[in-house]
């Protein structure tokens, strides 16, 4: 389910989650939720890594439409790092996805992926596994 985005900076990060999507499925994963609410935090991304070795993986995705003030990875800031930690344990603690089906008996890994423009104008796309959230 894609929100209705009314902002430029909205966009840009809707954007960020199809092109992260489109990725990681092109590398085999299986995306099992976007966009995914639990409690107040929301996460961009859940996904299965095959591997090896296989892991449920939050994945954080972070996109600027500039260099000007920075790279996406600077984004990551303490709070949103606290809302990562949360949703981790409201996860683990359901044990299911919002529709009832039951999470993979995977272990749990948090992900960032950062993209930029590249110098050449195309997205530049960075995949940091297993983040400290």
């Amino acid at each position: 389910m894609q929100r209705v985005a009314s902002t430029a900076a909205q966009r840009i990060g809707d954007d960020g989650e199809d092109l992260a999507a489109a990725r990681l499925e092109a590398a085999g994963w299986t995306v099992l939720a976007r966009n995914l609410r639990l409690g107040r935090d929301e996460v961009d991304l859940l996904g299965v890594d095959p591997g090896p070795p296989a892991a449920l993986v939050i994945v954080e995705v972070r996109r600027r439409g500039r260099r000007d003030f920075g790279l996406a990875e600077e984004t990551l800031d303490r709070r949103k790092r606290m809302a990562l930690r949360r949703a981790c344990g409201r996860l683990l603690e359901t044990g299911t996805l919002p529709d009832g089906r039951r999470l993979p008996a995977l272990p749990l890994r948090v992900d960032l992926v950062a993209i930029d423009p590249g110098p050449d104008g195309r997205p530049s796309f960075r995949h940091h596994r297993g983040i400290r959230p």
